[in-house]
């Protein structure tokens, strides 16, 4: 079985090194990764790849900085040249990105077996460029593997029974990468421990649709400032979102670090108390390393964080965001619940994929 794998943007990197750890113990399988280009800067893409143990790409596209529509196409136009270069079994592509959906168009349009890992995914926003991503992807995709049961649910809801496509719910690759990545966290983690003292919230917040809007930037930084007098509150700050804090004129009065790796956020996630964050994949890793969430959007692909009470919505209001987090810190979850698998869905992905190809 030879296997496509298409890879851009950070989160992609961690899911596709579980593919790949998982891929090279098998017999008879050979992966070759291509890299869109889409996060390039070291920090979000390079360190990546070094620290932990990914295979080089073979194929490196440089398509970044590009609006939605030629990005796309560029990326469309390019992995075409490399499906009809390798002649892959398979084209392996992850979430919901732009790289996702040209790697599901590519692989659709020359006939080429599609496999989409974290299908079924809905905020039910169709604002949301990665939500217009996700519905195609899933769409053309052959095999559509789930993370968990609210996502193959959304999928039959949609009539996916009755088309040409199999669902299987195999469980998160990012839970396989928690577990095997904590254990090597502490010893590869360059933040300073000093950072990790005490009792103090993790915070994230880069999204484009709080960012880009002075309204609601201004409250979750008065929200943040003012947790910050109870709590230390800890965030890693975007590059994007200090340029558009001092746009707004804004100043956030909390503990500020640089943009961390995989292995720092690991650590971060160990040992904060609370996790606030409008990021999709650390809500989810916030129940990995069992912390509450309270999320900085108004929908949430995660719908099952929310309907078992490990994570909260927070609408763009001081207030609510101060009110959300104060329950949160005091509400006593129960993490067992195996909502997303056992940490073994590389394996039960590729078990199915190659029962395709024997």
């Amino acid at each position: 079985m030879k296997i496509l794998t298409i890879v851009g943007a950070r989160p992609q990197f961690v899911k596709a090194a579980v593919i790949s750890r998982a891929a090279a113990g098998i017999d008879d399988t050979e992966e070759v990764i291509l890299h869109t280009g889409q996060h390039f800067d070291a920090n979000m893409s390079e360190v990546f790849f070094r620290e932990m143990d990914i295979p080089r790409p073979k194929y490196q596209l440089d398509i970044h900085g590009l609006g939605h529509g030629a990005m796309t196409g560029r990326m469309l136009e390019g992995i075409e040249t490399v499906i009809l270069k390798e002649r892959p079994d398979a084209v392996l592509v992850y979430g919901d990105t732009n790289s996702t959906l040209a790697g599901a168009l590519a692989a659709r349009k020359l006939q080429v077996k599609t496999a989409h890992v974290e299908a079924g995914l809905r905020s039910f926003n169709m604002a949301m460029p990665e939500e217009v991503n996700r519905i195609l992807t899933d769409r053309i995709s052959d095999f559509l593997y789930c993370p968990s049961d609210a996502a193959a649910a959304n999928l039959r809801a949609e009539g996916f029974d009755r088309f040409d496509s199999e669902v299987v719910r195999t469980g998160d690759v990012m839970l396989d990468a928690a577990r095997y990545y904590a254990q090597h966290s502490a010893e590869k983690s360059t933040l300073d421990r000093e950072v990790l003292r005490g009792d103090f919230t993790l915070c994230t917040l880069h999204r484009a649709e709080n960012t880009d809007s002075p309204a609601r930037l201004t409250a979750f930084a008065e929200a943040l400032n003012r947790m910050h007098a109870s709590q230390r509150v800890v965030m890693p700050l975007h590059p994007r979102t200090r340029a558009k804090l001092k746009e707004a004129g804004l100043t956030l009065n909390i503990d500020l670090i640089g943009p961390v790796g995989y292995f720092e956020m690991i650590e971060l996630l160990k040992h904060c108390s609370l996790v606030v964050t409008d990021s999709g994949g650390l809500q989810k890793e916030a129940f990995f390393f069992e912390k509450n969430c309270v999320t900085l959007r108004d929908q949430t692909e995660w719908t099952e964080l929310i309907h078992g009470g490990y994570n909260v919505l927070a609408k763009a209001d001081t207030g609510d965001v101060v009110r959300k987090c104060e329950e949160m810190r005091a509400r006593k979850n129960d993490f067992t619940d195996p909502l997303y698998g056992d940490g073994n869905a590389a394996e039960a992905i590729l078990r199915h994929l190659s029962g395709r190809f024997s």
